[in-house]
């Protein structure tokens, strides 16, 4: 060993990552996010305690692992009684059938969906059309068609209750 060699700084130097996001294997770019921004939280109540603790250690879960993946895969992801279902759906426009009403605060050209959580828990929301992905708003930032915005979380499945979509 070389009287100016330093092991806390070669220990340092070994404990830095070396994976990149310019990686032929890197899947960074196609992870799904959520953004609750768009969420709303029921008349009377400030939060999250609309739902007890452990449904709410359960959504978290459930939130790391869909992140894992594209929202695309997950529409490809069967699910539900007899396999019929999919993680997640897209219904395009919002559900007629709804026992929710329409959020004023939510872009028109929303593309409305739900994710599923368990047999009857749902997480309801939008994502940004396809035809805007990639592209740049005035102020600068660019549209993810990636990301699901929640709006709603439905204990009891009453966001679709079937039909047409608006």
């Amino acid at each position: 060993m070389s009287k100016f060699s330093n092991p806390k700084k070669s220990d340092f130097i070994k404990s830095i990552p070396e994976k990149s996001i310019d990686d032929d294997n890197d899947d960074l770019a196609k992870r799904c996010k959520f953004n609750f921004s768009y969420f709303i939280v029921p008349e009377g109540k400030t939060g999250f305690e609309v739902w007890p603790q452990q449904n709410l250690v359960i959504l978290i879960d459930k939130l790391r692992d869909y992140c894992r993946e594209s929202l695309i895969y997950w529409t490809q992801q069967k699910a539900g009684r007899n396999k019929k279902g999919c993680i997640l759906t897209f219904y395009g426009g919002f559900p007629r059938k709804s026992a929710f009403k329409i959020p004023l605060h939510v872009p028109h050209e929303a593309v409305w969906g739900r994710f599923r959580l368990d047999w009857s828990g749902r997480l309801c929301g939008f994502v940004v059309p396809e035809k805007y992905a990639g592209k740049t708003h005035k102020s600068g930032f660019t549209f993810d068609a990636n990301t699901f915005y929640v709006v709603f979380i439905d204990d009891n499945h009453q966001f679709y209750q079937g039909g047409e979509s608006k």
